[in-house]
Order: C-alpha cells, then sequence, then structure tokens
C-alpha cells in the first residue's frame, strides 16, 4: 500500500532523554499544526523510561524501538525511512520550540530550489544566541569556528556575532540540533553516513549536500531553544573518543592526504604529551589510535 505523503516529517533520535523529551514533543504539539504532518521518535535503547513516556503520554507518535544504540546519523536513518514527508525536520531532544517554524523554513525551500539544508536560529534556555553554523571542516575552518566559539563567550562578543548573522545567508555547514533538508535529496544522498557514531555527521552530510550542487542556508528569522550539550554530558570521556574518532573519518573522506597527515600528527602529539603530563592511560591509547587509524576501525 503506497503512503500517504505528506508536507513535512519531524523526526526526532532519543536516547536516555527523557528529562527533556517531554518538554519538545509538548512544544511541537503547542506550535505546530499535525496536520499535513507527521512526529518520529527514534529510540537508541534507552535505559530510561523514555519508550514509556511516549507511548502513554504521545501515542499518536510514530515510535522506532532501536535493539541497540546505534548513534545519532544511523538513529535520523530509520526515521528517514518510514518518514512521508516531503522535507524532513531533524531536531534534538533537547530542544523547545517556541514558534512555529515550519512555514518560514519550508517557504524558503519553495522560493530557491538551490536550497538543499536550512537551518533555523538557536537559543541558550536563557534567550541569548547561540552559534549553530560552522566553516567547512579542515584545518582552516576549524581554527576559523574555534575563533567562533571563543568569541562568543564574550557577551558583547557574542552581540557582534548576533548582529553579523541577522540576515538569511549561505553558510558551510548548520548544526544537526534543527535542519530542514529535502527528503528526496536525503534519500538521493543515502542519509546520513553511519559510520559518524555521534559528531560530525551533520558536517559531512552539509558538505556532500554542497557537493551536489546546492547551498546551505541559515535564517535568523524563526528560533527555538537548544539545550546544548544535553546527550554528551552523559558520556564525556567515551564522547570525547568518539569525536576525534569521528575527525579523523571526516578528513579522511572530505579533505587532501597533507590535511589528512597533518591533523594526525597534530592529535598525536597533542595526546602523547597529555599522556606524559597526566599519565593518563586514556591518552596514551588516543595517542597509539590516532597513528594507527583505519576507517571504521578507530575505536
Amino acid at each position: 500500500m503506497q503512503q500517504h505523503k505528506t508536507l513535512c516529517s519531524i523526526i526526532l533520535v532519543n536516547y536516555n532523554g527523557a528529562d527533556v523529551l517531554l518538554d519538545c514533543l509538548n512544544s511541537i504539539e503547542k506550535f505546530i499544526p499535525k496536520h499535513n504532518l507527521d512526529i518520529i521518535v527514534v529510540d537508541n535503547a534507552s535505559q530510561d523510561d523514555s519508550r514509556k513516556l511516549i507511548a502513554d503520554k504521545f501515542p499518536h507518535i510514530h515510535l522506532i524501538k532501536l535493539p541497540e544504540n546505534r548513534g545519532f546519523g544511523a538513529g535520523n536513518n530509520a526515521g528517514a525511512s518510514i518518514a512521508t514527508g516531503e522535507f524532513l525536520l531533524l531536531l534534538n531532544t533537547d530542544t523547545i520550540l517556541t514558534e512555529n517554524i515550519l512555514p518560514h523554513l519550508i517557504d524558503l525551500m519553495y522560493t530557491n530550489p538551490q536550497i538543499g539544508i536550512v537551518g533555523p536560529k538557536l537559543l541558550n534556555a536563557d534567550g541569548s544566541f547561540q552559534v549553530s553554523f560552522a566553516h567547512t571542516i579542515s584545518i582552516q575552518g576549524e581554527y576559523q569556528t574555534l575563533k567562533l566559539h571563543q568569541a562568543a563567550k564574550n557577551p558583547s562578543q557574542l552581540k557582534i556575532i548576533e548582529q553579523q548573522y541577522q540576515d538569511i545567508q549561505e553558510v558551510d555547514v548548520v548544526v544537526g540540533a534543527a535542519l530542514l533538508i529535502r527528503s528526496s535529496l536525503f534519500q538521493a544522498l543515502g542519509g546520513f553516513d553511519e559510520n559518524f557514531f555521534m559528531y560530525f555527521e551533520e558536517s559531512d552530510l552539509c558538505q556532500r549536500v554542497r557537493n551536489q550542487g546546492y547551498k546551505i542556508v541559515y535564517t535568523p528569522h524563526v528560533s527555538l531553544i537548544h539545550l546544548k550539550g544535553y546527550s554528551t554530558q552523559q558520556a564525556a570521556s567515551p564522547m570525547a573518543i568518539e569525536y576525534r574518532r569521528s575527525q579523523m573519518y571526516y578528513y579522511y573522506k572530505h579533505r587532501p592526504s597533507v590535511e589528512q597527515l597533518l591533523v594526525r600528527v597534530y592529535l598525536f602529539v597533542k595526546f602523547l604529551f597529555e599522556w606524559l603530563r597526566t599519565t593518563n592511560p586514556n591518552s596514551w591509547k588516543m595517542a597509539i589510535a590516532i597513528m594507527t587509524f583505519k576507517p571504521g576501525k578507530f575505536k
């Protein structure tokens, strides 16, 4: 039987997010009309009461129960596999809507067929501006993005950055906490690369979208709250290792061999000195793993 097509599918990937999931789903219900919409929550084998919460309070939501934690990208791919929307709105569970962001985002897509992904403005819990875009992932681009985030720690500098991004504009990357993508494009690209368990997966997707000639656009005209870092705070040390694995894999996929070598040497020296200074065995393990990196085997 052919699926009934909808305008948009909202996909959320959840892992032990019961503390924030309720606020997120309630905000969607409050601000986004159910007409022409389907909502999909993919649960990555949560150990809390997330699944029961959804079943009890949101029985109309499509819940996909994965048997193991397959990561952010794979979770979104699972959701997209049953999505009926012309557009996919990918949302983190630690986001809270304060308005209906869909009409503006979708209108941008219809107005300009060359837009492949659009990201809205993100705000911190206190309503302050949150940097939700980045430069192309490269040695130079990562340095520029690092400087941007360091400047954003200063309230006066943060206001300057916000003023610089007060108009709709093309960017290299928008963060995966909230982005709208054409479903046809997402499917054509094969969705997220599931070799990224967490981190860099949206950068990889944005790069592949740009490789196809589409634009990545940031718009400040609609916004939502993002409780930044909630999902990674629960397992800081493993996520630090995962960050470096994903970083190395991204460079392997998209950057020239000289940059791959430079990043590998830099990270090896960084963790070697960290091990010499602290004798932390994890630092030594990271240093060795970086120098022996092979795609899919850096665990």
